[in-house]
């Protein structure tokens, strides 16, 4: 099981590593839903931390549609990110009609140079979740999609039966269903038990107060750990 726990600062990711996070999705804007952090973070977030770190690549929040001015702003982003070594990335983008902008995809992941890449949830915008997987399966460099079931489902336990079809069509394929959105210490073993996903994604339920601009609270975050890693 891995536990992927959302990072805004150097002190949230060494506590997030210190209390049983498997993982770090690196993110600045948390309440706009994750925005490409600032390179001198992504460094000293590298340098404080031992556990994976996928970094979020996203120009702004107005949409997962990007014009050629974005597209370049996320190529060089990911440029100075393989730089810095050791990192993989978070991103996601759409064309108009709702389905995966494959033509801006191939071209991050080429310059992505073989670091792996979680697809977020511009997934959850799709038009079509069933078909956006088949699409994401040609891609071995995407292992993760972040996903609450859908843009009518607030939060995956309200995308459970969702959750668990996209999770039984992508056994055996290179990538895996990361669920996140609302998900608490309180519901996830059954969560988990209803779904049988194997990864979670953490932000506000393992904040201080549950306030996603709050630091991540050591005791929350245990009590998340001990539910997955009895």
């Amino acid at each position: 099981m891995l536990l992927e726990v959302i990072a805004t600062t150097v002190s949230d990711a060494v506590t997030a590593e210190r209390y049983g996070a498997d993982r770090i999705e690196l993110i600045t804007g948390i309440r706009e839903g994750g925005l490409t952090p600032s390179l001198g973070l992504v460094e000293a977030v590298r340098e404080a931390v031992s556990i994976p770190i996928r970094v979020m690549v996203r120009p702004h929040a107005r949409s997962f549609r990007y014009d050629p001015s974005d597209a370049e702003t996320m190529l060089r982003d990911i440029r100075h990110i393989a730089g810095v070594g050791g990192l993989s990335l978070v991103t996601g983008m759409l064309r108009s009609d709702g389905t995966v902008d494959e033509e801006l995809l191939v071209r991050l992941l080429d310059a992505a140079a073989g670091m792996e890449v979680t697809y977020h949830r511009a997934f959850d915008e799709v038009r079509d979740q069933i078909e956006a997987l088949e699409v994401l399966k040609r891609y071995p460099q995407i292992t993760d999609i972040l996903t609450s079931g859908g843009s009518d489902k607030a939060t995956s336990a309200e995308g459970m039966a969702r959750i668990a079809v996209l999770e039984r069509l992508s056994a055996g394929s290179s990538l895996s269903i990361l669920a996140g959105s609302g998900l608490n210490a309180a519901g996830l073993k059954d969560f988990i038990s209803r779904t049988a996903v194997r990864r979670v994604h953490f932000g506000s339920a393992v904040r201080e107060d549950g306030d996603p601009l709050r630091p991540v609270d050591p005791g929350r975050l245990e009590a998340v750990r001990k539910i997955l890693k009895p």
